[in-house]
């Protein structure tokens, strides 16, 4: 299951019936330190190496930025531009690919300024290229840090404008409705597994040159020469959900290359659980979550007539299941894609209210708010060419970065078991991963996350009761960034905390960014304030 920030409506059909939320020196280019062969062996320092020659390369070159390209819908005076890197590390002769930056200077004094502040939204698949909009848009949560900092956004390898990848036709991608994702019979099981392959299948067809580079530690290598190409000696980042590992890998890779770093809503660097564990951890705290909207939903049943209670709740949803599974709500709405839909609730607080709203009308006797919501708009090919992509990087970078059971027989114990007390996400995230257990591209060992010489005092930031990346992935990153700090936010489970209104949490940020400077003890903070009905 994939973690990022909301898209307009949250529904993305994964590979296989499952789905998806639609949910980053002009004067030193250091040469590798030792740290840098973090991972392991002779490929790793000759990565490290080549990542050092391509970030010489990108120092001396520059950015040429530009107005940005029409359709790319990012106004004046944003600017975009692309960098050069390697698609082989190891080969940083060999061929190259592009990478699509964009940025908005800071917007106090030139006094002010401290850099750029580059940003990765999460996913793996989410695009940081709205990043700068958040100085258009005059978002209050960001604007002591925006006088500071030039917001940088990018697509990383793979994503959006930079050399992205596919694994099937976009408009095949979103048709609905797709199976159920819980499965009835073995036969059913089949069904999926067929599917999972022939997506991985799709995959090496269509992409197969790109698969073998798609890994989180290339793209903290590009996050590399983007910080030389930016004339930056250090770098500062924010990274939300995936954007946190991708943080912990540069961190590794890179410790004193480092100047200032957040992480928000932490996946779990852990290499036990880098990414078969980590998923199977997601459908538990998903449930949590889900529970914890439907509580929201009785505590409001004035507003939404569902039900007094969790329990009376969750029999409606049984009901709308069951119905949508016997007869696809406007022939396009089944079990698939109302869990694609509904899945938002857990996600982001921030779709508490609006999908409340959506299933109550549809109790009501409204069933078009629920198709308009819940079905895909084949008419938005854009929207659907995106959705794909995203989802395509997601498994790409997932399966290639460390190496997944083969075995179904372990899939199907596992989700089996996780299933029976917390259905609501397990299987749509499974058959979602399954293409990795048939990966036609090499699958690599995951990166030894830990603290090196020269790395400072990094920021963690995490919701208690989080469903897409759970608390222990902050504590774990904690324990292995030595001098890290950990705001929690208590009792709160929204997915990218940073961006929410909360007097305990926001200005401990803007210090971090524009000091330096860390409590002298990890916080705990009271929620942000409950969503409205």
């Amino acid at each position: 299951m994939r973690g990022s920030r909301p898209k307009k409506r949250v529904a993305a059909l994964g590979s296989a019936g499952a789905l998806v939320t639609a949910t980053l020196i002009a004067g030193a280019v250091a040469a590798p330190t030792a740290s840098a062969s973090a991972g392991s062996g002779y490929g790793q320092d000759r990565e490290a190496r080549g990542a050092a020659i391509a970030a010489a390369r990108a120092a001396k070159a520059g950015i040429d930025w530009q107005d940005c390209p029409a359709d790319w819908n990012l106004a004046k005076p944003i600017q975009c531009g692309y960098v050069t890197v390697p698609l082989d590390y190891a080969k940083p002769y060999g061929k190259q690919i592009k990478l699509a930056v964009d940025r908005i200077g800071n917007t106090g004094t030139k006094a002010e300024r401290q850099g750029a502040l580059v940003y990765n939204p999460g996913g793996p698949g989410g695009s940081g290229l709205r990043f700068p909009t958040r100085v258009t848009n005059k978002n209050a949560v960001w604007a002591n840090a925006a006088k500071a900092y030039d917001f940088v956004g990018f697509d990383p390898r793979g994503v959006g404008k930079s050399a992205p990848i596919s694994c099937v036709d976009p408009q095949e991608f979103v048709k609905a409705p797709k199976a159920d994702p819980v499965p009835d019979s073995e036969a059913d099981k089949l069904a999926q597994r067929k599917l999972a392959r022939e997506y991985a299948e799709g995959c090496q067809e269509r992409s197969g040159a790109m698969l073998p580079h798609m890994t989180t530690p290339n793209t903290a290598r590009d996050l590399d020469v983007i910080r030389a190409a930016l004339g930056e000696k250090k770098l500062n980042f924010l990274g939300v959900s995936y954007g946190t590992y991708l943080g912990a890998v540069y961190g590794t890779l890179f410790p004193d290359h480092v100047r200032r770093m957040v992480v928000d809503s932490v996946v779990n660097p852990s290499r036990d659980k880098i990414w078969y564990q980590a998923n199977l951890d997601q459908d538990v705290a998903f449930e949590g979550r889900w529970k914890d909207w439907q509580d929201w939903v009785a505590a409001n049943d004035a507003t939404y007539h569902l039900g007094t209670t969790r329990a009376a709740v969750q029999a409606k949803w049984l009901e709308l299941r069951a119905t949508a599974k016997k007869s696809p709500i406007g022939g396009v709405v089944g079990p698939a894609e109302l869990i694609s839909f509904f899945q938002s609730a857990p996600y982001y607080d921030s779709a508490w209210a609006s999908t409340a709203s959506v299933f109550s009308k549809y109790v009501a006797g409204d069933t078009q708010a629920l198709v308009d919501a819940a079905a895909p708009d084949l008419s938005d090919t854009a929207g659907n060419a995106s959705s794909e992509n995203g989802n395509a990087v997601y498994t790409a970078v997932e399966c290639a970065d460390a190496k997944w059971p083969t075995s179904w027989r372990k899939w199907d114990r596992d989700n089996t078991r996780l299933h029976q007390d917390h259905p609501f996400m397990t299987w749509a995230n499974a058959w979602m991963n399954l293409p990795c257990a048939t990966w036609p591209a090499k699958q690599q060992t995951p990166v030894n996350v830990k603290t090196g010489k020269g790395l400072p005092g990094v920021l963690i930031v995490q919701s208690e009761r989080d469903a897409a990346t759970p608390y222990e992935g902050a504590v774990e990153l904690h324990k292995r960034f030595k001098g890290s700090r950990l705001i929690t936010e208590k009792d709160a489970g929204s997915h990218g905390v940073t961006g929410l209104v909360n007097p305990c949490v926001n200005p401990r940020v803007d210090s971090y960014l524009l000091t330096g400077k860390l409590d002298g003890a990890d916080v705990t903070c009271a929620p942000h304030a409950t969503p409205k009905p």
